[in-house]
């Protein structure tokens, strides 16, 4: 049977080598394993961007960073830009939000036009192109300066004081502290606490919740197809999980950092300043690792339980024998590793993720249960949905392609090379670094042996040899030997930035046609004899007669 619907799982900061069939020794991740053995598991998947918003906004966009600027958390995504969700309406298919997307809308380019955010059109604007049947970022914070409080999430505020879970801030005080036999909060956000249970029962913890949701959205769909972009919140920080998850795993499942002091005193000025922020530095000390670590092994191993109970009930359903599964992240974790916290760099820890597609259609056949190391990009998961749904793939627009070929068994995938973005502009990086906001930002392009980061500030690159050097510990960037690799990568870099992108108002097919168009409209310019062109593009200008125009008296 042909898929007719997509169900679009995203869990956030989901290392790819946290699950078992990626390789985790002590992590058994059996459901994404299934999911795995049933289709197709990518190898060489790459996010655009090593943050949550602007990594996010690629993937539901099809562009890139440098296309859509949205390029750091909170910026918002231009009014103008068209998302999976306008493609795939265009094409028939609805497209439904349950969870989180880290998109903040372009306020001021709606007021302009305009555009009530209470409209139909309005709000699909303001939430990404989706629908909304639950949007939850998952973020309740509280500083000095008042809360930071991401979109959505009132929902689930809501079901935890039904409850009993009682307080001005339920989404900390219980899905994500502890707390200790007199009743103290102990915060998630402090690590040294990620040992400690949440104090919340298991299945009123975030996933649980989103998952249930996500299958009450499934079961109230008719007949018509849908996208259901069930994302997930967790593994991504506070790192604490509810009882029984965290306690599975110990500092004896932690696997050594992937890092060395060699790394570390010779690091590029910019790795430097990244090592050394205060995340870095936390990271770096062994205590952290071990106690954050198996509070994040926990929360996958969650994740994973939850997968089981949406899977099964796709299969009661019969749902599985008509639905595309997508499962990816929306970038990974350091965890220690190159002596940094976090997700803000270009190691494959942060910018290479888990993507795992399931395809019903007899064309997937021949392909369940593989493994593909080909080059793709987040980018491609909208082509891929929109030919999925039957459209027509956009290509002035949608700058990735779609991965059905591959899902298919087909040949042809000629990319060679990914790109990831990051806008550090407005970190305390970029000051510590005395940069402008116009030399704050670095692109990351990489084939199947090299990997180049490009700064701007007139710093030299990095050059990583993924092959001879695949926990990239040894920066090339300033080896002469390499010289020829690193002008070989920048060309790849610089055909990318050559690309035209914002032309997405006409496609490649209508400016083939006006090479001729015009000229058949009338448009005869450079002719000199009416004679020198066909008879027909001149046939308005013969032969016409004019009366004399008067000449005015003076």
């Amino acid at each position: 049977m042909k898929a007719k619907n997509i169900l679009f799982i995203m869990f956030d900061q989901l290392r790819w080598d946290y699950l078992s069939c990626y390789g985790h020794p002590h992590l058994k991740t059996p459901n994404m394993d299934r999911l795995a053995g049933m289709g197709v598991r990518f190898t060489r998947a790459y996010v655009q961007a090593p943050l949550c918003g602007p990594s996010r906004m690629s993937t539901y966009t099809g562009r890139y960073v440098h296309s859509h600027g949205a390029s750091w958390n909170g910026t918002p995504l231009k009014v103008g830009e068209l998302t999976m969700g306008d493609h795939l309406r265009d094409a028939g298919m609805a497209c439904w939000l349950v969870g989180k997307t880290h998109m903040h809308a372009d306020a001021e380019g709606m007021r302009r036009l305009g555009l009530e955010p209470d409209s139909i059109i309005g709000a699909r604007i303001a939430e990404c192109g989706f629908d909304v049947f639950e949007r939850d970022d998952g973020m309740r914070a509280a500083g000095p300066d008042g809360p930071l409080v991401e979109p959505g999430g009132e929902a689930y505020d809501t079901y935890l004081r039904e409850h009993g879970y009682e307080g001005d801030n339920p989404w900390h005080d219980h899905a994500n502290s502890g707390a200790d036999d007199d009743g103290n909060v102990l915060s998630g956000w402090f690590m040294r606490n990620a040992q400690e249970a949440a104090n919340i029962e298991e299945p009123d913890s975030e996933t649980p919740y989103l998952t249930r949701r996500g299958i009450e959205f499934i079961d109230q769909c008719g007949t018509e197809p849908w996208l259901c972009h069930l994302s997930y919140i967790k593994p991504h920080w506070p790192y604490i999980a509810p009882a029984p998850y965290n306690d599975m795993f110990g500092s004896q499942h932690v696997m050594p950092p992937v890092r060395s002091q060699a790394e570390f005193d010779n690091a590029h000025p910019v790795l430097k300043a990244f090592m050394t922020s205060p995340v870095g530095q936390a990271f770096s000390r062994d205590q952290v690792r071990n106690t954050v670590i198996p509070a994040y092994m926990g929360l996958i191993k969650q994740c994973d339980d939850q997968l089981g109970v949406l899977l099964e009930s796709l299969e009661k359903s019969g749902r599985m024998q008509d639905t595309l599964i997508v499962l990816t992240s929306d970038h990974g974790d350091f965890l220690g590793d190159h002596w940094m916290g976090e997700k803000t760099f270009f190691q494959d820890a942060s910018v290479k993720v888990p993507l795992i597609i399931y395809d019903p259609s007899r064309e997937a056949d021949s392909t369940r249960g593989t493994v593909c190391d080909q080059l793709v990009e987040a980018i491609d998961l909208a082509p891929t949905f929109v030919e999925a749904a039957g459209g027509k793939v956009p290509g002035h627009i949608l700058e990735g392609r779609s991965l059905l070929p591959l899902l298919h068994g087909k040949d042809g995938w000629d990319r060679d090379a990914v790109i990831c973005e990051y806008d550090f502009a407005a970190t305390p990086i970029s000051e510590k670094l005395n940069l402008s906001v116009r030399e704050s930002v670095m692109f990351m392009v990489a084939d199947k042996r090299w990997k180049l980061i490009h700064f701007e500030g007139g710093f030299r690159p990095i050059l990583f040899d993924l092959e001879n050097d695949p926990d990239e510990l040894t920066d090339l960037g300033d080896s002469d030997a390499h010289e020829a690799t690193i002008a070989a990568m920048y060309d790849k870099l610089f055909r990318w930035a050559r690309r035209t992108s914002q032309r997405t108002t006409r496609s490649e097919e209508q400016l083939v046609a006006l090479r001729k168009t015009l000229r058949r409209r009338g448009v005869v310019l450079g002719v000199y004899d009416e004679n020198d062109v066909p008879l027909d593009l001149t046939i308005h200008y013969r032969d016409r007669e004019a009366k004399l125009r008067k000449q005015r008296d003076r």
